[in-house]
């Protein structure tokens, strides 16, 4: 059926469509950010950062992610379709018009804007290369070969801004954890692209568990191995105790874990290390507020 013949519908039916268009019962994507970020803004505070900058930067994440949504499936709507995964959301069946999710895109974003406003004008100024990299993260996947590296330019920006917003500066521990976080990213979005290497291979789609071909498993490994030192690195100056190398022994086990899942390649086996993921930020999270609190 096309946009132009669904039947009208009523406007709780048109919110649950808003809803599906931002993966709201799906959260594992919002997750995987939020938990890096807040050991950031941990981290930049030296322990808990108050109530104000935590509902700022869980909201302000669960809306940009949100609006990265909306982006991500306008500019893939022709792509979509031929996707076993993809071919049901709301712009590619016509549910919902471009225009109509570009709207809801830009709503989201003003609202995350409004909540960065209320920090330090070096995190509103930190925000603005977030939100273009967030814009033209779909468009990569045309022509660069790891469009999953420029995805992690785009998501990690949280952890730069959390530093600026208690610091108003981006130290040397923030960029080592931007880093560390570029790699996890790398490895949890390659496991998500093995989901698809078979769709997008016949569409032409580029991503890294197709550049890596038969190397994808060991380099999936590679990058939660340097994730785990990068973030370990950054953090020593702070000296935290025991629940933070609890925390790390956790997320390594968790890491290990992982290459049971995806050793073997199946579609089910890569989508739950995808859908897991944000459990490894859980522990390094609990590790850090835990080490800060005792």
């Amino acid at each position: 059926m096309s946009a132009a013949t669904h039947p009208p519908v009523s406007l709780s039916e048109r919110f649950a469509l808003y809803l599906d268009l931002i993966r709201f019962n799906r959260p594992a994507g919002w997750l995987v950010l939020v938990w890096p970020t807040l050991v950031a803004l941990w981290a930049a505070s030296g322990g808990f950062p108050g109530w104000h900058l935590v509902l700022v930067f869980v909201l302000g994440t669960f809306l940009m992610r949100s609006a990265g949504c909306c982006i991500n499936d306008i500019a893939d709507r022709k792509f979509d379709r031929h996707v076993k995964r993809t071919a049901q959301r709301p712009i590619t069946t016509g549910k919902i018009s471009v225009f109509e999710a570009a709207m809801v895109g830009l709503v989201l974003t003003l609202l995350s804007l409004g909540l960065v406003l209320t920090t330090r004008w070096e995190a509103v100024a930190w925000s603005v290369p977030a939100v273009l990299f967030t814009i033209l993260y779909p468009f990569t996947k045309r022509f660069f070969a790891m469009p999953q590296a420029f995805l992690g330019i785009a998501f990690n920006f949280g952890v730069l801004i959390a530093f600026a917003a208690v610091q108003g500066q981006v130290p040397l521990m923030a960029w080592l954890l931007w880093l560390a976080n570029m790699c996890m990213v790398l490895a949890y979005d390659t496991e998500y692209a093995m989901v698809d290497r078979d769709d997008d291979l016949k569409i032409g789609m580029k991503t890294s568990a197709i550049t890596l071909g038969r190397f994808d498993v060991a380099a999936i490994m590679a990058f939660f191995v340097v994730c785990l030192g990068l973030t370990v690195w950054a953090l020593v100056p702070l000296q935290l105790g025991w629940p933070w190398w609890l925390g790390v022994a956790v997320a390594g086990l968790q890491m290990a874990w992982h290459y049971s899942l995806i050793r073997r390649r199946t579609r089910e086996g890569c989508f739950t290390a995808f859908s897991k993921s944000h459990w490894i930020g859980v522990s390094l999270f609990a590790g850090v507020a835990l080490a800060f609190a005792l």
